[in-house]
């Protein structure tokens, strides 16, 4: 799902490797569904709609949190470039609802907003 860094050679991977080297950090992957968990976890609890690559940062501090390679009381720094809708249709697609389109009017937008309220 995380199609931007899916690709066989990211373009600042001498860059990534470099910063790997000298903070101590380590690369690790984790699955599409702890990509998408992730992406959801940032909508709801920071409001942040980023798009799943990335999320697959704070996936895999999740993780490797979780798993106990990462001590407790660390502080750990999760890179967010990517905004949802450069890659919307794995979002659409996950959306257990169906989308609808209103009209760009501050009544309809605070009718939708309450509609979905009740």
């Amino acid at each position: 799902v995380a199609t931007a860094i899916r690709i066989g050679h990211p373009q600042s991977w001498d860059k990534a490797w470099t910063v790997q080297k000298e903070s101590g950090g380590w690369f690790d992957e984790c699955s599409d569904e702890e990509i998408l968990a992730a992406q959801r976890l940032l909508a709801e609890r920071e409001g942040v709609f980023c798009e799943p690559a990335s999320a697959a940062s704070l996936a895999g501090a999740l993780r490797d949190a979780r798993a106990g390679r990462i001590p407790e009381g660390s502080k750990v720094v999760c890179t967010l470039t990517g905004h949802g809708l450069k890659d919307p249709d794995i979002v659409i697609s996950q959306c257990g609802e169906r989308l609808r389109t209103i009209p760009a009017e501050l009544d309809a937008v605070r009718r939708a907003i309450l509609d979905r309220l009740e």
